[in-house]
């Protein structure tokens, strides 16, 4: 991963409580994976299933905190959100120095 002084990451996991939650995921990720990449300042983005298929690794990165915030805000207001938002996050966001 690129480690660029001023970014910020997040890593972390959502924790799907069932297979229906799988499906949502599946449904609503291809558009916010195409939206979140096309931000100005998205650097990468990746939501992948882990072997466990209930549990997704989240990995961001933005060029810096005011990328990183748009990213929070637009996604907040998107379909991805309002879709997915019980479904239990477990993040870190760090600023790399």
């Amino acid at each position: 991963m690129d480690n660029r002084t001023g970014a910020v990451r997040l890593s972390g996991f959502l924790r799907c409580a069932s297979m229906h939650d799988v499906a949502l995921v599946i449904d609503y990720l291809p558009d916010h994976l195409r939206l979140t990449r096309a931000e100005p300042g998205c650097i990468s983005f990746d939501v992948l299933q882990t072997d466990d298929a209930l549990v997704w690794r989240v990995e961001e990165l933005f060029v810096d905190r005011a990328a990183f915030d748009f990213h929070q805000q637009r996604t907040c207001a998107s379909e991805w959100f309002t879709a997915t938002s019980t479904i239990p996050r477990e993040y870190t966001v760090e600023e790399l120095e």
